[in-house]
C-alpha cells in the first residue's frame, strides 16, 4: 500500500469531492466580497459617464469578476486546503487513514490531484477569458467608462517615445497603417528634455510619415497660449511598427501571442525582460494552486486534542501567504532586471515546493 500513491478509489473520490466543494465555496465568497468592495469605489465613476446606468455596472462586474477569479484562485485553494484538512483532523479521519497504513503523501494525494486539475483549468481560463476581459476593461477605463470602441485590436494606455518627444493615447485600434488612436496627447520637448509645446486631440491616424492629429488644441509653453488647429502632423519618424511594439500589454495577450510579441521585440533589439517574466508567470501562476495542499498540509496532522490544531492551521496559512508575498517580490525584481526572468517566475514555486516537502517529511514521514 505504501507504494501505491492512490491506494483507494473510494477514498480518493471522497477527498476530491470534499476539496472541490470547499474550493468553490471559498472562491465564491472571496469574489463576492471583493466585487462588492470594488463596486463601492467604482460605481460613481461608471455612472458619471453620460448614458451609463445599471446595465453598465453589471457589464463592469462581468469584466472584473474573471480577473478576481484568476487572482484569488490560488488563495481559495489554500484556504480550502486548510478547512478540509482541519475538518478531517477534528473528525479523526486522518488518524483512521494513517491507522489503515496510508502515509502523509497518500493522504494528500487526492488533494494534490485536484489542485493540479484546478491549475490546468485556471490556465485555460486565463488564456481564453481573463486576457480578453482585461483588454476590454482597460480600454473602457481609459475611455472613462464611455462607449467602448468595437473595432478589433483594441489596446489601452499607449505610451510611445520618439527621441525626446512623447505620445500618449487612451486606446488604440487596428494595426500597421490602419492604426487609429483616441484621446491623444503629444509632448514636444527639446534636447534637454524641456517641454516646448503640447498638443491634444480626440483622434490620431497615420499620415505616412508622421501622425495626423485632428481638431487639436496646441499649447505653447513659452508663450503660455493655446490655439485650436484643424490638423497637425507630429512624430515624423514614429512608425506604425514602433507603435505596435510599444503598445504590447502582456496582461491582455495569451501565452502564444506574448511569445510572438517577445520574438518581435528581440528582432527589433528591444529589452524583453519584463515581458519574459510575465510570459513564464503565465505558467507558474496557475501552477501555484498545485502547491497549496503541500503548504497547508501541516494542518492535517498532529492530534486535534493536543490543542495545537489552530496553531498548525495558522502555520499552514502563513506558509501559503509567504509564498504569494515572495512571488510578487520576485516578479517585481525580474521586471526591473534584478533577477533573470526564469528565476523570477519559478524560484518562489521551487523554493516553497522544497519547504513544504521538507516540513511534511520531517514532521510526518
Amino acid at each position: 500500500m505504501q507504494l501505491d500513491f492512490f491506494p483507494s478509489r473510494t477514498l480518493t473520490l471522497y477527498l476530491a469531492k470534499m476539496f472541490v466543494v470547499r474550493i468553490f465555496a471559498v472562491l465564491v465568497m472571496l469574489v463576492l466580497v471583493l466585487m462588492m468592495l470594488d463596486l463601492l469605489s467604482t460605481t460613481g465613476k461608471i455612472l458619471a459617464a453620460p448614458g451609463n446606468g445599471q446595465a453598465e455596472i453589471l457589464e463592469y462586474a462581468g469584466l472584473r469578476i474573471p480577473q478576481l477569479i484568476a487572482r484569488f484562485m490560488p488563495y481559495s485553494v489554500l484556504l480550502a486546503t486548510i478547512i478540509t484538512l482541519v475538518t478531517l483532523n477534528q473528525n479523526s479521519e486522518v488518524v483512521s487513514m494513517k491507522a489503515a497504513g496510508l502515509s502523509a503523501h497518500q493522504v494528500l494525494a487526492p488533494l494534490l490531484l485536484t489542485a493540479g486539475l484546478v491549475s490546468v483549468v485556471s490556465f485555460a481560463f486565463n488564456e481564453r477569458i481573463v486576457t480578453r476581459s482585461t483588454a476590454t476593461l482597460k480600454a473602457w477605463e481609459a475611455n472613462e467608462f464611455g462607449p467602448i470602441p468595437q473595432e478589433s485590436g483594441l489596446r489601452a494606455n499607449i505610451y510611445v517615445t520618439d527621441g525626446m518627444d512623447i505620445m500618449q493615447a487612451a486606446n488604440l485600434t487596428g494595426s500597421g497603417d490602419q492604426i487609429e488612436m483616441r484621446d491623444v496627447t503629444w509632448f514636444d520637448r527639446n534636447a534637454a528634455g524641456r517641454l516646448i509645446s503640447q498638443a491634444r486631440a480626440d483622434k490620431a491616424t497615420y499620415a505616412a510619415p508622421g501622425w495626423q492629429l485632428e481638431n487639436a488644441t496646441v499649447f505653447d509653453v513659452n508663450a503660455a497660449q493655446s490655439q485650436q488647429v484643424e490638423s497637425i502632423i507630429v512624430g515624423l519618424t514614429l512608425t506604425p511598427e514602433q507603435i505596435d511594439l510599444d503598445s504590447v500589454d502582456p496582461d491582455t495577450q495569451s501565452f502564444l501571442e506574448l511569445s510572438r510579441s517577445i520574438n518581435d521585440y528581440e528582432a527589433a533589439g528591444r529589452r524583453t525582460a519584463e515581458m519574459r517574466v510575465k510570459w513564464w508567470h503565465k505558467l507558474s501562476g496557475p501552477l501555484s494552486a498545485f502547491l497549496m495542499p503541500l503548504l497547508g498540509a501541516v494542518a492535517a496532522f498532529g492530534l486535534a486534542r493536543s490543542g495545537q490544531l489552530f496553531f498548525r492551521a495558522i502555520i499552514g496559512m502563513g506558509l501559503g501567504f509567504a509564498y504569494f508575498v515572495i512571488d510578487n517580490a520576485a516578479l517585481a525584481m525580474g521586471s526591473f532586471g534584478g533577477y533573470p526572468p526564469f528565476l523570477a517566475a519559478w524560484a518562489p514555486f521551487l523554493l516553497f515546493l522544497l519547504v513544504g516537502e521538507t516540513v511534511l517529511v520531517k514532521t510526518e514521514e
